[in-house]
């Protein structure tokens, strides 16, 4: 609990205080005074005043502001230089949209420095999907999926590889695809309904690549390495038995002081390695630990991790647009939101695994957090452009009842997404969930 509410507070504070830094920065850029500088809302608990500026740490820690003279079309105005409404609609669009920006810069820096440091990814991502594996009881098998099937699209969009076959099914849980796969010579259409999967309603069909062990680290003084077994051998299979990484364990562990011969490829060329489990405890082992699929190690140099990281920032954001698409035509599903509980719980799990994993979420939240900013929703940065930009279309400023108005529609479209969100959070937690006869 006290990770996740620390991980949760680290990660939102930062992403807020670089959205906020971006908004002071151009803001005084171009001679705008700033009254106030807060880390979150309601009562100030923290207050240190820098000339014209107060800089506040406030109660709830759940976004900030800056506040800026002049701003606000209904305060007292003298029309000085320094006021925010005095400047050009050039100038306030600058300083409206350079908080997003910061935030969708973040995310590309932060993933720089995050691939930067080296990663082990699965090599059956980037193949193409076919299917090893399908899950008994899956919406796969349900629909006719067969081992063997090349998938080609879902609902219309190509998926050239499994990580792309993903990315198409998580946000469409519950919602009936049209799969086509390739069997053989001919096409085939196949009408799929993901199952929603772990708490934030994953959309999964429940196909798997073929995959193989692989050893990650042999132990030394082990069956395994005086069997001349190495770190990166990938197992093939057992006794002319073709294994997964279950199948492995199983066999190895039900096998105590028996030889067991190995198929395993090394360097694109395999090979038979006979090894005797040793009995420890009521099971044999060799000494290895294993990942359950073959990993490929990516080392890139600065550029190429900045280029990397505009990839990967690019991939999240064509998500979080079809997300959004889905969402407006009832494809996705609302359960998929998450609020501060959700981000928290996230927070908290990746801070456990490591900092890496941690920044990782840090980046795609950042992402989101810029993207969505720029929506043209009145109340966000992008709803004050869009007023902006049809103020320009008209040549002339609205008043401030047609502004107010049109503020507050983007108000009750924000405290509905809110509602949602937190209704999401509070169903996730496992008594609260008893408690809700309905679901």
């Amino acid at each position: 609990m006290l990770t996740s509410l620390a991980a949760f507070v680290f990660v939102l504070g930062v992403l807020v205080f670089v959205h906020e830094l971006g908004h002071y920065l151009l803001a005084r850029r171009i001679g705008v005074r700033v009254l106030t500088f807060s880390l979150g809302f309601g009562p100030k608990l923290l207050t240190v005043r820098r000339g014209d500026t107060d800089y506040c740490i406030s109660a709830i820690p759940l976004g900030g502001y800056v506040k800026m003279a002049g701003e606000s079309p209904d305060e007292a105005r003298a029309g000085l230089d320094h006021e925010f409404l005095s400047k050009t609609k050039w100038e306030r669009f600058q300083v409206l949209v350079m908080g997003p920006t910061m935030n969708i810069v973040l995310a590309v820096v932060v993933m720089t420095v995050v691939l930067y440091q080296g990663a082990e990814v699965p090599i059956y991502e980037e193949q193409p999907p076919v299917v090893g594996a399908v899950t008994e009881g899956s919406p796969a098998e349900t629909a006719g999926i067969l081992p063997g099937d090349l998938i080609v699209s879902v609902a219309g969009d190509s998926v050239p590889t499994w990580e792309a076959l993903f990315m198409a099914v998580m946000p469409r849980a519950e919602r009936e695809l049209d799969v086509v796969v390739q069997r053989g010579e001919r096409s085939v259409t196949l009408h799929v309904t993901p199952a929603a999967q772990t708490q934030f309603a994953v959309g999964n069909i429940g196909v798997l690549p073929e995959m193989h062990p692989q050893i990650r680290d042999v132990a030394p003084g082990e069956p395994a390495t005086r069997a001349g077994i190495q770190s990166g051998d990938i197992i093939v299979a057992v006794d002319g038995d073709p294994v997964a990484h279950e199948e492995f364990i199983q066999r190895i562990n039900e096998s105590p002081d028996v030889a067991l011969t190995l198929t395993v490829r090394r360097a694109d060329a395999e090979r038979e390695i006979e090894v005797t489990p040793a009995l420890r405890g009521d099971v044999g082992l060799i000494g290895v630990s294993l990942s359950p699929y073959e990993l490929r190690t990516i080392e890139p140099g600065p550029l190429q991790a900045v280029q990397m990281s505009f990839e990967r920032n690019y991939e999240w954001s064509g998500l979080i647009f079809r997300t959004l698409w889905g969402l407006l035509t009832r494809e996705t599903s609302p359960s998929q939101l998450m609020g501060p509980v959700g981000i928290a719980q996230l927070s908290g799990g990746a801070a456990q695994v490591g900092f890496i994993a941690l920044f990782t979420l840090m980046a795609m939240i950042s992402l989101n957090l810029g993207i969505l900013n720029l929506l043209p929703i009145p109340v966000l940065d992008g709803g004050h452009i869009f007023i902006l930009a049809l103020e320009g279309v008209s040549g002339r400023d609205f008043s401030v009842r047609v502004k107010e108005k049109m503020l507050l529609a983007g108000f009750v479209v924000l405290m509905m997404l809110m509602v949602t969100v937190i209704y999401n959070d509070l169903a996730r937690i496992a008594w609260i969930e008893a408690l809700m006869p309905w679901r």
